[in-house]
């Protein structure tokens, strides 16, 4: 615990804004708004991202770097990340939780109602993020997924491993906790203390998937809107090679599978309860 008796986070953070206030916000639904980038290798990528979302207003906008071994922390710091959080455990969903922990530090760290997560590799409309944050400021939803719809899809955007093990994933939910999701889509925004609420376990690719699920069992409101969708710049670190699209299937499934056997295991103790 530090001297304010909050939790020190586990990992190493770079507070490069000493108040989020300082930003000019041009659009006040991000004013309260906290952006999670997880990031690996994407130094490439910063200098073009980071100047839209400073422009766009968002709050405070935490730059996750998992562990890279480029210029991307540097860069972050010099093209307006609020924060830099150092994850050098490899992990989407650990370079996640830190974020959300180091969150917790910023100054006037209350005043962020609403938790967003975006991919560092340009394939997100950053323009879009106010449209997924707007529902849960009115009270309408509280979780928003960006949804990449085949419409809205630039040709090559996802590969056939990825199209196919999205539409697993939420067959899966569906069957095991019927709800339909139309995509895992990593372009999110939920209230904050849903999010806490959830005490998320996976550290690796099960994070979404996780997150979807237990949105479902907390009976949260959840809505979807459909978002374009656009080639990545840079590599892929899933997609990109056989054992990244194996590793990431199984983590979805296994996280799935851990989630439906706790539902099990807690609905046969319910019942047990009830006799």
């Amino acid at each position: 615990m530090d001297r304010n008796g909050q939790p020190t986070p586990t990992c190493k953070v770079d507070l490069l804004i000493s108040e989020p206030e300082k930003t000019q916000s041009r659009q006040p639904s991000l004013a309260t708004t906290a952006l999670l980038i997880p990031a690996l290798n994407e130094a490439a990528n910063m200098p073009v991202l980071l100047p839209q979302l400073v422009e766009l207003g968002v709050g405070a906008i935490l730059l996750c770097d998992n562990g890279s071994t480029d210029d991307t922390a540097r860069l972050a710091s010099t093209h307006g990340a609020t924060m830099v959080v150092h994850q050098p455990t490899r992990g989407y969903g650990a370079a996640c939780f830190a974020g959300m922990e180091a969150l917790m530090h910023l100054p006037n760290s209350n005043r962020f109602e609403v938790v967003a997560f975006m991919d560092a590799d340009l394939a997100d409309d950053v323009s879009l993020l106010p449209e997924l944050v707007k529902p849960i400021l009115a009270d309408n939803a509280d979780m928003v997924i960006g949804v990449r719809s085949r419409k809205d899809r630039e040709t090559g955007s996802m590969s056939l491993p990825q199209v196919f093990g999205n539409w697993l994933a939420t067959l899966l939910i569906r069957v095991g906790w019927g709800h339909r999701y139309r995509d895992l889509g990593p372009f999110r925004a939920i209230r904050r203390e849903c999010l806490h609420r959830m005490q998320m376990q996976d550290r690796a690719f099960g994070w979404t998937v996780e997150m979807q699920i237990k949105a479902v069992e907390q009976n949260l409101r959840i809505d979807e809107i459909d978002v374009p969708y656009f080639k990545r710049r840079g590599k892929s670190k899933i997609s990109g090679t056989v054992r990244g699209v194996f590793l990431a299937g199984y983590w979805i499934l296994s996280t799935c599978a851990r989630l439906w056997w706790t539902k099990r295991k807690r609905s046969q103790s319910n019942r047990a309860t009830a006799l």
